[in-house]
């Protein structure tokens, strides 16, 4: 069986990864931070302790034919400055360690999780791998960081590289502002968002993986950067009324100048969240439809109703 190496097996995109790469009939090692991990979905399992620019990957690449590195030290709203370098030293650094060591042992190809972080945090026209890069923030500019890292021992060592940058994921075990929007229609919060009029770009855990896996071995994605989503922008009300209409629930929406929301998120240390709710961002995945001969197989609707599921039955204690 062709084995592959997976990091961040234990995260929420990982573990549904994890499970992917098995139903398609690879052997997945697991890189772990410690031994004794339950991981559904894998073969086996590699200690390899924390991810930096000294970890030693040796016993973890041997007899690996591909390396999906999922793993990195997430994004953190207000993370404070010090920390910079921690996003430095786990997501550039560490990729990079990580992408010479498969390089030396001989696999045949790395596929990196990065974000449309990379692009930028806001734009009112759809983005494109092409488009020349807006990282804002220690998070994103480290991502950045590790794709160019990434391109440039490619170049070196003849290693076929794919870099993936998606939108917010969601699905079971979404955390942060997805979860806390479920909470808020869940609660029947009166929410003042009925007058934004914007287009967000989302992926569903289930579109992703697919894009993941079938990437993984197609020759067109080799050396190049591919775009991810369910192919159905939204504006934030219609992203609240769909998720209340999973959970057969009013959608309580009142209106609220945008340019309102906006000065209270500043005066409330609220900015970026604000921005989030109220601006667009939205990507273009023709390329990887055209290209790549991939579609997503999860609509919106499907997605939002077994995210919300999830949600009903355990995700409340989260």
């Amino acid at each position: 069986m062709t084995r592959v190496l997976l990091t961040g097996g234990t995260g929420f995109v990982g573990g549904a990864l994890c499970l992917s790469l098995q139903a398609a009939g690879y052997r997945v090692r697991v890189a772990t931070r410690k031994a004794g991990m339950v991981i559904p979905g894998s073969s086996e399992q590699s200690v390899v302790g924390d991810i930096g620019a000294s970890t030693d990957w040796q016993a973890a690449l041997e007899g690996v034919d591909f390396v999906v590195h999922a793993a990195a030290r997430a994004h953190r709203v207000n993370d404070p400055i010090e920390n910079a370098g921690q996003y430095t030293a786990t997501n550039a650094e560490g990729t990079a360690c990580l992408a010479t060591a498969a390089a030396r042992s001989g696999a045949r190809r790395l596929l990196f999780l990065s974000s449309v972080k990379v692009n930028g945090e806001e734009s009112n026209r759809a983005y494109t791998a092409h488009d020349e890069p807006e990282p804002q923030g220690a998070y994103a500019q480290s991502k950045w960081l590790a794709e160019q890292r990434l391109n440039e021992i490619a170049a070196r060592t003849g290693m076929e590289t794919v870099i993936v940058r998606p939108p917010l994921v969601y699905g079971p075990g979404v955390r942060a502002n997805f979860l806390r929007l479920m909470r808020w229609v869940a609660a029947g919060y009166p929410l003042p968002l009925g007058s934004v009029v914007n287009r967000r770009s989302l992926v569903s855990v289930w579109n992703l993986c697919d894009l993941l896996v079938h990437a993984l071995e197609v020759p067109a994605a080799a050396n190049a950067t591919w775009l991810v989503s369910d192919g159905d922008d939204l504006s934030t009300p219609d992203l609240v009324r769909r998720i209340a209409s999973a959970m057969h629930r009013p959608a309580r929406l009142f209106p609220v100048p945008e340019s309102v929301l906006r000065t209270l998120g500043k005066l409330t240390g609220q900015q970026a969240a604000v921005s989030r709710l109220c601006g667009s961002l939205r990507v273009d995945i023709e390329p990887t439809r055209t290209v790549l001969g991939w579609s997503p197989i999860t609509s919106v609707e499907e997605g939002l109703s077994r995210t919300v599921a999830w949600y009903l039955s355990v995700g409340r204690q989260c």
